[in-house]
């Protein structure tokens, strides 16, 4: 699990720890991922963990949002007993928006979760307004 109080982790509503980052900065100080969800236009780079890869352009919403949806369940599975990160370029949009959708899967209602993620992730999270939409749609 990860540390509760390093950067970039956010603690969901059932206490899972997974951790946001942006893949443009240096991987953070700590033990690495054992497992990661990369949000990126195209294939990310590759990692020593396992990860998944959905394609997802800057500042856009998921090319196949059934995908997302299936990882971001995956993840939740996982951030029980693994180091789980999610991560895209910078780390604020479509991680912020992943995040936000990823506490609607753990019980915050999805007009509600742009504001959880934004209050403990990182207050710029969710950039775009079809960003914020797609978490309040979200299922």
């Amino acid at each position: 699990m990860w540390d509760a109080t390093a950067p970039g982790v956010l603690r969901l509503p059932s206490g899972k720890l997974v951790r946001g980052r942006g893949l443009r900065r240096p991987l953070p100080d700590g033990p690495e991922p054992q497992f990661g969800l990369y949000l990126l236009g195209s294939e990310p780079p590759e990692t020593t963990w396992r990860r998944t890869w959905v394609r997802w352009p800057d500042f856009r919403l998921p090319s196949d949002p059934a995908a997302l949806a299936t990882a971001l369940r995956d993840v939740l599975s996982r951030a029980g007993t693994e180091r789980v990160e999610v991560a895209c370029g910078g780390g604020m949009g479509r991680t912020g928006t992943a995040l936000a959708c990823l506490a609607v899967l753990d019980g915050v209602p999805a007009a509600e979760a742009v504001a959880y993620v934004r209050t403990h992730y990182a207050r710029r999270a969710v950039e775009t307004p079809w960003q914020k939409r797609f978490v309040t749609r979200f299922r």
